[in-house]
């Protein structure tokens, strides 16, 4: 009995002297990481970005004046005080910062030519100012790059609503043909054929058990990034915490029309997100020589849903022309003007709509839709603009 007893207890002892071993082992390589990372000018970030906390788990949680605020019916959807729906937050600094690399290196694409901001460009609202984007092999996208600000509020994603996680949604773009053009397995060897990735990847996710990165690691890492746009401290969020000098008698006038029941603007672009999240039937023209696009009604075979897109949100509108998911109307003026010359009046008779109710004649005169565009400019807000990096771990 004894000797069971020794046997177990010597058991014990191995396999914590095997662990402490290995945990010596993974500490020695992530040093060894560090100190090449460091070696060649690239160091992870240990500091969240602004507009998060670090905890002691070394995650970053957001926070802003809208954690003050609650919603008696659903967070999100009210007035100028009210709470905002559930973020995706939680990543460390080094997940975020790695997602940065990832998202400006060409690496990312077959050829090394497109990189996810080459489509959603800080300078732009995270987008890029065009009808439709430039993929590989000079291909053209078909819907308009949307702004990636505030996605980590977003249940629903992409122009169709058709993913749910940014995860999901990034694998569109990586391995559209007429996007990045790429596939899981050339992006995995492209990546871990890069010396400096590797080591960036470890510190990045300390706990990794393979040196090799793993496709998930890159979602990850991207989504991370991605969840770090955060854009709440524009003039409208000053005036909406109680500043009221932020907004001129102009901007106010066209606050009160937008939220009125005459324009019903605030019906799906509702404060704080300046979205509801769901889908609309509005009855959006295709630009000359372009089919129509069916949208929601494909991913959710449903006829009712015919032309039906996800309601953007309105943040940094201003920065992100041309609007609307094919970028048909170049200016806030004239966007506003569709809306309210009524439903459905710019699609052929021959194209089965069920438009939403809240789209009907409004027929704003000019002097309020000035005032509406002088509103929305005031949804501008680049003061958390993250850093471009100067050079890539890739080196193109």
């Amino acid at each position: 009995m004894k000797k069971t007893i020794y046997l177990f207890l010597f058991s014990v002892f191995l396999f914590a002297c095997s662990s402490e071993q290995n945990e010596l082992k993974q500490e020695y390589t992530n040093k060894q990481n560090l100190e090449t990372s460091v070696e060649k000018g690239f160091l992870l970030s240990t500091n969240c970005p602004p507009g998060f906390e670090r905890n002691e788990n070394n995650q970053c949680v957001h926070r802003s004046m809208y954690n003050m605020y609650d919603s008696p019916n659903n967070a999100g959807v009210g007035g100028l005080q009210t709470g905002l729906p559930e973020i995706r937050d939680g990543f460390s600094p080094q997940q975020i910062d790695l997602g940065r690399y990832l998202f400006f290196d060409p690496a990312l694409s077959k050829d090394g030519s497109v990189s996810c901001a080459s489509c959603h460009q800080p300078n732009k609202g995270f987008a890029d100012g065009k009808a439709f984007s430039d993929g590989v092999d000079g291909l053209k996208t078909t819907r308009s790059a949307p702004s990636l600000w505030n996605v980590a509020f977003l249940k629903r994603l992409k122009w169709d609503a058709s993913t749910a996680s940014l995860e999901e949604q990034m694998k569109g773009p990586l391995y559209a043909e007429n996007e990045m053009g790429n596939t899981p397995e050339n992006l995995l060897k492209t990546l871990n054929d890069i010396d400096l990735y590797q080591k960036l990847f470890q510190e990045a996710f300390p706990k990794k058990k393979e040196e090799n990165i793993l496709e998930n690691e890159i979602y990850t890492a991207i989504a991370a990034f991605q969840s770090s746009l955060i854009s709440l401290n524009s003039k409208y969020d000053q005036y909406a915490h109680g500043n009221h000098d932020a907004l001129s008698e102009q901007e106010i006038k066209g606050m009160n029309v937008f939220r009125s029941f005459v324009a019903r603007c605030a019906e799906c672009h509702t404060p704080p997100l300046f979205t509801n999240q769901q889908i609309a039937v509005i009855g959006t023209p295709e630009p000359a020589g372009n089919p129509f696009d069916k949208g929601a009604a494909i991913p959710r075979k449903d006829s009712s849903l015919n032309g039906g897109f996800k309601v953007p949100s309105l943040r940094n509108i201003a920065l992100t022309a041309p609007y609307n998911h094919s970028g048909k109307f170049a200016t806030l003026e004239e966007t506003t003007r569709f809306y309210t010359q009524g439903r459905a009046h710019a699609v052929p008779d021959s194209i089965n709509l069920i438009v939403h109710w809240h789209i009907w004649e409004p027929e704003l005169p000019e002097y309020e839709i000035e005032q509406i565009t002088a509103f929305l400019k005031t949804l501008t807000d680049e003061s958390f603009k993250p850093k471009v990096p100067e050079k890539n771990p890739s080196g193109l």
